[in-house]
């Protein structure tokens, strides 16, 4: 297996994004990850875009030919995949799986999702399907806030987790997405503000939600050779993927208080990076939900099962903290156009790893330049966990 670093990234702004189709909203985060990667569209052997609600939030059944062509990336392999939330992740592992086994020498993952389309009842009931239609949704109409209202309620009945626990998730992605220009919310709110917003599933309310965005962003990969042929200063290396699943039907689960995908896909990560958790020093991961946070510093090993709220309440998910995560505002405050988020995280952590970040700020001091990016479709239906290094 060959090395494959990350070499260009870009990222369109996230928010409700009606002044462009999609392909042009494609086009603002390609044409900037070509030009960070210092490469042109004839150099793209092959194009995996995600897109998990093509044709159902917006018109376009088949993105990833249409986005190839509005860029330029006719003539490359193209291929449209959906993993849930988790598409573009899945996008970036079948660029990484090609290059690593010799097929293409570079390659583009590419997220993209249109998903103010539709009005707010339908985009729920869309992304509510994504578990298990004819049991959960169908029978019992569980949407995506009372999925992870059950996670939550779970949590807190078993270790004393308090709805305090959950707006301070809030209030920290906020502050950070206040300082990301690409962020759908630009503004930060307080404990009180969070806490008193209405009720969606109790014990989630609206700022315990993430907001329903339109967006994109890109990641070009190459192997250790075209690395050297293009002479690039800063390439960031996927160090390891790892990836799992589990049951579509959540009666089937042993527990609530956690997501079993996470807990696996992150050991083989860690396993085929040749690392701990402990050695993680920044990463993002998926809070659609604030709860979806708190159970993810556990399941990935950050701290013990149960401490997740303890870690939050010290600040040690903060920028001078022992694992600052989700500094780019998470899905919770730079938005969650879900075939978009898995390499929108990747675009964040590879400009920490190469000291990027827009604002001071934001920039977290590293030393040792290893990130992690935690990836969730559906609840847990799916999983990607990427390591990041320098």
């Amino acid at each position: 297996m060959r090395r494959v670093a990350v070499i260009g990234v870009g990222n369109s702004k996230f928010g409700n994004r009606q002044d462009v189709n999609v392909a042009e909203l494609v086009f603002e985060s390609v044409k900037p990850a070509m030009e960070d990667a210092g490469v042109s569209p004839k150099d793209i052997e092959y194009v995996a875009l995600g897109s998990a609600g093509a044709g159902a939030w917006y018109e376009e059944p088949l993105p990833a030919v249409l986005a190839a062509e509005y860029c330029g990336l006719t003539g490359a392999g193209v291929v449209r995949c959906e993993a849930a939330c988790a598409t573009s992740s899945a996008a970036v592992s079948i660029i990484y799986s090609a290059i690593a086994s010799g097929q293409i020498d570079i390659g583009i993952a590419i997220g993209v999702e249109k998903m103010r389309e539709v009005d707010t009842p339908t985009a729920v009931e869309f992304i509510g399907r994504a578990g298990c239609y004819l049991w959960e949704f169908h029978n019992f109409g569980l949407t995506f806030p009372a999925y992870y209202a059950l996670h939550a309620s779970a949590h807190m009945a078993k270790y004393g987790t308090t709805e305090e626990d959950l707006a301070l998730v809030a209030v920290k992605n906020h502050k950070y997405g206040a300082l990301n220009p690409v962020a759908h919310f630009q503004k930060e709110i307080t404990v009180d503000e969070a806490l008193s917003s209405y009720p969606i599933a109790w014990p989630l309310k609206l700022y315990d939600c993430c907001p329903i965005s339109d967006g994109s962003a890109a990641v070009i990969l190459a192997s250790e050779e075209k690395v050297k042929e293009l002479k690039i200063d800063t390439p960031v290396w996927i160090k390891g993927i790892g990836f799992s699943s589990d049951t579509v039907n959540l009666s089937k689960r042993d527990s609530y208080v956690g997501l079993k995908a996470t807990v696996l896909a992150s050991k083989r990560a860690y396993k085929m990076a040749g690392i701990g958790p402990e050695d993680v020093e920044v990463a993002t991961v998926h809070d659609c939900f604030t709860i979806a946070e708190i159970m993810a510093y556990e399941d990935l090993g950050f701290c013990k099962k149960g401490e997740g709220p303890k870690l939050l309440r010290e600040g040690q998910t903060e920028i001078g903290g022992k694992i600052p995560v989700n500094i780019d505002g998470g899905l919770k405050a730079k938005g969650h156009p879900i075939g978009a988020t898995g390499c929108s995280m990747i675009y964040e952590l590879t400009k920490q790893l190469r000291e990027e970040a827009e604002k001071r700020e934001r920039q977290v001091p590293l030393k040792n330049y290893i990130a992690l990016a935690h990836n969730i479709g559906g609840t847990g239906h799916y999983c990607y966990v990427t390591i990041l290094g320098r």
